[in-house]
């Protein structure tokens, strides 16, 4: 069986899109699936759209995307596991790469990144920038992670200690068990953050995390990014 693991909170405008594009992408690998959304903390209607789409909902309260991908994870029923943030899209090709890799015998991988819609010209060059130097360093995005259930398990799943980065945290655990890939064909996720907030803001907040490394990450202060709930008010 795959299992698809999607941490939400707050997110009834993008998860739908997302649901979609998994559901499709699961059914060409023509296997059993699962798809369990992690509604954490929510106050809108994520829950109930994730089970109107025939998601498997759990519900937790940590306010953490680490713990929300463990818990996910821990629920699970499948031997390949996929993380798919929920405003990101994927594509049958990202499953059939994915399966193809394990099967080669990788420790697990990711994909590249795009953003959807409209985003200002100091967002496309620092996205740009940002994904030349991140990717280059072999490390998967958070927006879609893949591994075994074995394989994550042996590295005890996303580090709870970091409320940000995790996904690097994760990749470079699995390059100790084997090879890790990143798939050729990006993954579509929002550019929303990039429209929301100002130039300033974004880019300060990013120099603080690498000025202050793992401790910048240890709590969820000054990670106003990734956790203050900020959604656009339609879909792109």
């Amino acid at each position: 069986m795959l299992s698809f693991i999607i941490p939400a909170y707050n997110e009834e405008l993008e998860l739908p899109l997302t649901l979609v594009s998994v559901h499709a992408a699961a059914a060409s690998a023509h296997q059993p699936y699962e798809i369990l959304v992690v509604d954490d903390g929510s106050t809108d209607e994520t829950a109930a759209l994730a089970r109107g789409a025939g998601a498997r909902v759990i519900s937790i309260n940590r306010r953490q995307i680490a713990a929300a991908r463990n818990a996910g994870a821990v629920a699970a029923k499948g031997d390949v596991l996929f993380f798919v943030d929920a405003d990101t899209q994927i594509s049958s090709g990202h499953v059939s790469s994915a399966l193809r890799a394990l099967l080669h015998g990788c420790a697990g991988g990711g994909a590249r990144v795009v953003t959807d819609g409209k985003i200002p010209r100091w967002a496309r060059i620092s996205v740009y920038l940002f994904c030349r130097i991140y990717f280059a360093a072999n490390l998967g995005a958070g927006a879609f992670l893949f591994t075994t259930r074995a394989n994550f398990d042996r590295v005890g799943g996303f580090d709870e200690q970091f409320f940000a980065g995790e996904e690097v945290y994760f990749s470079l655990a699995l390059r100790k068990l084997g090879r890790f890939v990143l798939l050729d064909e990006p993954v579509l996720t929002s550019g929303r953050k990039l429209r929301m907030y100002s130039s300033w803001h974004v880019l300060s907040r990013s120099l603080a995390i690498i000025a202050g490394g793992e401790r910048a990450v240890r709590s969820r202060r000054k990670l106003d990014l990734w956790y203050d709930g900020k959604r656009e008010q339609g879909a792109e």
